[in-house]
Order: structure tokens, then sequence, then C-alpha cells
């Protein structure tokens, strides 16, 4: 790790203004009307999300919700619809609840203070200090993904990120380099900077507004990218599950996952053991055994600490199973789209149902 006494350049900001001025992204829908609501939303979507994948669906977000109220007002399951394909539906719950926390305890207004910005679900202290930075022009120091790549070249900072005294060098420099004024400008700029030119893979050095005391770029040639270091490796376990596809009347069955774990809340098909029974599972749900049920190709879903491998089983009822709409449980018309959240694999596999 670099040098606490690292000398910080004063005109750093100065050098990314101007570039930002003539090429940074001045034209996304969040900085049209930038409201704390606004910037907030997209702050949330952008997390460990590119731009081009969340603009979409940003903007049927804002047009369904336009504000706080609307957003806390609405059913879980039409936030997490709009989520569908987005992923780490976490943020859409934590979204949810925010919007809730600021209907029922702020008047339905976005707080101006830093500390009650930051107690909200699914903020932390980088999204709180780019929504106050970006929407209200407060000053303090943001550390998104972009950010902190940026600062871990520029200053030389080994390590991984997720290391505490590594992100609190971080902090330290991005303290010392945000400045005092147009910091709505200089918080876009230097995100803008992490994502169009000090990329992770191939930055692009010489188009870079801070690479003459950049001191990776000087001495590291080459090897910018060794900065930040990555997350240490391992291999990431193996999880299996058997999902049952249980049609009837060109319906199919779905169900609502719990509120916690993996894609909470969200629905999908019933779950049971890999070498669980799925003839077994019908008999105890619907009294008897279906009348066909054939497993589909394996189907492997990567989460970012485990891989989840499913085997789909297609499984056609006998009769009218005892299965009533409503609550935890709803039979599905193929060929509708359920305005409901669902996990990607489960769109898939609801798709392919339809098609097939």
């Amino acid at each position: 790790m670099t040098s606490r006494k690292t000398k910080i350049p004063a005109d750093f900001a100065v050098r990314l203004l101007a570039w930002h001025a003539r090429h940074g992204r001045h034209d996304l829908p969040w900085q049209r009307r930038r409201t704390p609501y606004r910037v907030w939303v997209s702050e949330i979507m952008l997390q460990q999300t590119q731009v081009a994948t969340v603009i979409p669906y940003y903007r049927r977000f804002m047009a369904r919700f336009p504000g706080v109220k609307a957003l806390a007002d609405a059913p879980l399951d039409e936030v997490l619809h709009l989520w569908t394909g987005l992923g780490y539906y976490a943020r859409a719950r934590n979204l949810h609840k925010a919007a809730q926390t600021l209907r029922d305890r702020h008047g339905g207004r976005f707080p101006r203070d830093f500390d009650a910005v930051a107690a909200l679900p699914g903020i932390g202290r980088s999204t709180a200090s780019a929504v106050l930075a970006l929407a209200l022009g407060q000053r303090h120091p943001i550390l998104d993904g972009n950010a902190r790549r940026v600062l871990a070249r520029h200053g030389a900072v080994k390590g991984w990120p997720g290391d505490k005294r590594v992100e609190a060098r971080l902090w330290t420099l991005a303290e010392a380099h945000t400045p005092r004024r147009r910091l709505a400008d200089y918080t876009q700029a230097i995100m803008d900077l992490g994502a169009t030119l000090c990329t992770r893979g191939r930055p692009r050095c010489a188009e870079c507004p801070v690479a003459g005391d950049c001191r990776a770029h000087a001495h590291a040639r080459g090897r910018e990218t060794a900065y930040p270091s990555t997350r240490p490796r391992k291999e990431l376990p193996v999880r299996r599950t058997r999902m049952l596809l249980v049609r009837q009347a060109g319906a199919v069955l779905l169900e609502r996952r719990p509120p916690a774990g993996i894609w909470g809340g969200l629905w999908g098909f019933p779950e049971i053991a890999a070498d669980a029974d799925p003839l077994a599972w019908c008999r105890a749900r619907f009294g008897a055994a279906p009348r066909t049920a054939h497993p589909r190709p394996l189907l492997r879903h990567t989460f970012s600490h485990f891989h989840l491998d499913i085997e789909p089983v297609e499984i056609a009822l006998i009769g009218t199973a005892a299965v009533q709409d409503g609550g935890e449980s709803r039979w599905q018309p193929l060929g509708e789209t359920p305005r409901l959240g669902l996990a990607a694999p489960v769109k898939r596999l609801l798709d392919s149902l339809s098609t097939g």
C-alpha cells in the first residue's frame, strides 16, 4: 500500500473537470431534472451494472414511479417486475423499503442530511455521497467502483479494495482530491473517467487528463491494470436444485419465494432438493402422481459466491390440482407475461414453456 505521505497534486480536480466538460457524459436520463430521488434510483441501479444496461430499466421505472410516494405505495411485486433481468434483487427490495421510510418518516421528502440518507436501507457511504453531491452540490467524496479504480491507479495503492486498510487509504485520497466547488460536475467526472478511460481491462492512458502524475502509469507502464488488486480468487462452490415446471390446462404453477435469501420475494417454480423425488412431491402436494414428468437440460446460474445448477423437471398434471390463486401460489397462463418479479433463469424457463 502506498505511503500516506503521498503528495496530492493541487490541480487534479481542475484537469478532471476540464476533461469532463469536453468528453464527459452529459445526456444520461438521470442528469435531466436532477432531483435527489431521480439520482438515488439511478445510483442504486448502477451498482455493479453497466450504464447501457440500466438506461431502459431506468426509463421504465421512472415512468411508473416518478416520485417517492408512487414507489412507496406500489406493491413489491410490481417493483420487482420492473427490475426483472437487472439482477441483484436486494437492491429493488431495499429501494422499496427506503421509499416507504421516506414516506412514513420524512414526509415523502428526500433528506438533505448525510447521516439520514446513509441510514436508508440499501444506501451506504458512497451512494449517499453521490446522491447529495450530484443532486444538491454538497461536498462529499465518493468511492464507487469507477472512482476506486481511478484513485488506486493514480496513487498506486496496492491491495484489494475490500481490505479495510486499503479502503481507508482510498477514502483518504477521495477526500483529498474532492474540490470545494463544482461538486456535481466533479463527482460525475471521476465516475466518467473510470467508466470511459480508466477502465478495468484496457485503460486509455494516452487520453487521460491525470496520467501525467499517475503513479501506476509512471512506474508500471503496461501494468496499470495491476491496480487495484483483484479479489483473492477462490473456487466457487456448486449447489444443486430441482425446479418443478408443473403444468395443467395451459398454465404453470408459480410460487413466491421467501423474503430473505437468494431471489427473495421473487416468484418462481416450486423447488425441491436435487436428490428429491418429483413424483413423491406431487403425491404429497396434489394427492396424485402426475401424468408425465421428464427432466430438461441442466441450467447453470452463477452468483457472486456460488454456482447454482438447476435441473428443471417438466410435470403434466392429471385433472385439476387443488391450488388456489392468490397468496403465495398462482397458476400463470402460458403465453402471458406476468407482472411479477422473476429471476433470470425462471423467466428463461417460463419463456421456453410459452414458446414450446
